[in-house]
């Protein structure tokens, strides 16, 4: 048994690939990791950016779709395309377990502030790709949360992404626990829905430690690199308590599926910390890491795999509550960072764009 496989078997987490290319696709390396143990894939706009913009791969199909298409919607058929193969590679996962292998894709970043737009987009990507085992990514912004109701309400997949503080996650876990129950009494399949809310880590740390040095006391210091996985502790505390709840459980009967938390954003930004700082600590079952190449391999390489994700919790508590005397508002925090990932997503997809519409002047 491979250590990614002992992961899902002996601790109940579902390690997912935060990444994806046409040369993994087409050369294999792709299957490979899901031979290995990856059990999802997920996306966004600023993987396809890289894949895109650093590869070859992709001018064929660009060419052929210029002539009917803009620069625009071309990159939307390079994208689907992708998903589409990733999913065919997938399949045999999802069919086995039916929790797990999902590839993800992304709404365009531009919407994420317009509820009307991302419901638009949500449901024509899942009519566009119609396969099972797709999620669609919907942002957790203010304007997102209504989007990600209707669409449980219509019984589609959908992977929250870009979760950065507790009270942000509890109004995600209620819009999909109320689309499912909309879903259910309008006669829909409980079983049939999946979910993931993922919930970003590694930035929280970076953004929390800019404040703790700018406040440069010893206790501030001394808290450094404790916020993210104090925080990812207390959601997996809210996970379990709201999916423990009678209301919860009423919808458990008709077959309905948790949704399970996803830690993103797993990789170490800060090189004094440990390169497995956010996968080692928040190990426990129902949930998943989606995590890049690097962190994989290192994981593989030197990992532990035990459940840590309900091992100090008072402490996690603790760490909070130090940062909240030292004047740290988690709530701020998180309202920067959701601001800065939508704004970084939004400027990979536009450069992207530029470049295709470069390449595209110059054929």
């Amino acid at each position: 048994m491979t250590k990614l496989r002992d992961l899902y078997e002996t601790c109940g987490q579902s390690p997912w690939l935060d990444n994806l290319s046409r040369p993994a696709i087409t050369s294999g390396d792709l299957a490979a990791r899901v031979s290995a143990g990856i059990r999802g894939v997920t996306s966004n706009p600023t993987i396809f950016q890289k894949a895109i913009s650093g590869s070859d791969a992709y001018d064929e199909q660009f060419r052929a779709e210029l002539v009917t298409r803009d620069v625009e919607a071309a990159y939307w058929e390079l994208v689907i395309d992708d998903i589409t193969n990733a999913l065919a590679v997938l399949r045999p996962v999802y069919d086995e377990a039916k929790s797990d292998g999902f590839v993800s894709i992304e709404v365009s970043p531009a919407i994420a502030h317009d509820t009307a737009a991302t419901i638009t987009d949500a449901r024509s990507l899942h009519e566009r790709i119609a396969q099972p085992n797709l999620m669609v990514k919907i942002p957790a912004t203010a304007a997102g949360i209504p989007a990600i109701k209707q669409m449980t309400a219509e019984g589609r997949n959908i992977n929250i992404t870009l979760i950065f503080s507790l009270d942000r996650y509890d109004a995600v876990i209620d819009a999909y626990i109320s689309g499912l129950a909309e879903w259910v009494a309008g006669g829909g399949d409980a079983a049939a829905v999946n979910s993931v809310a993922s919930f970003f880590v590694s930035r929280v740390d970076t953004e929390v430690d800019r404040r703790l040095d700018a406040i440069g006391s010893p206790e501030a210091l001394g808290l450094r690199g404790k916020a993210a996985v104090a925080q990812a502790k207390l959601a997996y505390q809210l996970f379990a308590d709201r999916f423990g709840s009678d209301r919860w459980r009423e919808l458990a009967s008709n077959g309905a599926r948790l949704q399970r938390p996803l830690w993103a954003s797993t990789s170490t930004k800060n090189p004094a910390y440990p390169d497995l700082l956010y996968v080692d600590t928040l190990i426990g079952p129902d949930s998943v890491n989606t995590l890049p190449d690097a962190t994989i391999d290192a994981f593989v390489d030197h990992g532990v795999v035990h459940r840590t994700i309900t091992e100090g919790v008072e402490e996690a508590a603790a760490v909070l509550e130090g940062l909240d005397r030292l004047g740290v508002d988690m709530a701020d925090v998180g309202q920067t960072l959701e601001d800065e990932g939508v704004a970084a997503f939004v400027k990979s997809y536009d450069e992207l764009l530029q470049a295709l519409s470069d390449k595209a002047n110059a054929l």
